[in-house]
């Protein structure tokens, strides 16, 4: 099973991710993860992408685009994967769709999670009190929501046309909300 999850900062992703990967057994791949990976144990890739961010830059398509291929070339991937984080712009996207598709694989589904923004606010405001985060207030919060969803319509749109996408509502129990996505994955991949 070949996995996206995708989902605005608040809505659940990294905890959905895990339960997802789990029960279809593949390993859950943060790019997150494998940038601190490469990073603390001084890869060559590791080395180049602290240079990047220590120069306080985003890390380029090329060089996200060549851990994670290196990540999916690992035998724990050859049943499939979940990616959480990758892809994040067109650019991403595409390197993803032909990396696929010169291996004869394919998506197998794209999940979607989806909170009303408003309660996203709430929850990463009160994620931020509890974890004394003072620089995140309510205005700094909408306007990564702002991004998030103006980097992500793309993406989002091009999965909706590709048939991968599979919307789930985010808001519930982190089991009610689990159950749901399971469901809706089941669904899409049956159909």
């Amino acid at each position: 099973m070949r996995l996206l999850i995708m989902g605005a900062p608040g809505a659940g992703k990294g905890t959905q991710a895990t339960a997802l990967a789990e029960h279809y057994g593949v390993p859950a791949i943060s790019t997150g993860d494998i940038f601190r990976f490469n990073i603390k144990n001084e890869t060559s890739l590791g080395l180049k992408v602290k240079a990047i961010i220590d120069a306080g830059e985003y890390v380029p398509d090329d060089v996200t685009e060549e851990i994670v291929a290196a990540r999916l070339e690992e035998p724990d991937c050859e049943p499939g994967f979940l990616l959480d984080g990758f892809p994040r712009t067109m650019h991403q996207v595409h390197f993803l769709d032909r990396y696929l598709s010169e291996r004869g694989q394919g998506l197998d589904a794209v999940v979607s999670l989806h909170v009303d923004p408003e309660a996203l606010v709430q929850r990463l405001l009160k994620r931020a009190e509890l974890e004394g985060r003072a620089d995140d207030n309510a205005d700094t919060i909408r306007r990564r929501m702002e991004v998030y969803a103006g980097q992500t319509a793309p993406l989002l749109f091009h999965y909706e046309n590709k048939g991968s996408l599979v919307d789930v509502d985010g808001t519930g129990t982190v089991d009610e909300v689990r159950e749901r996505m399971f469901a809706a994955v089941d669904a899409h991949v049956a159909s």
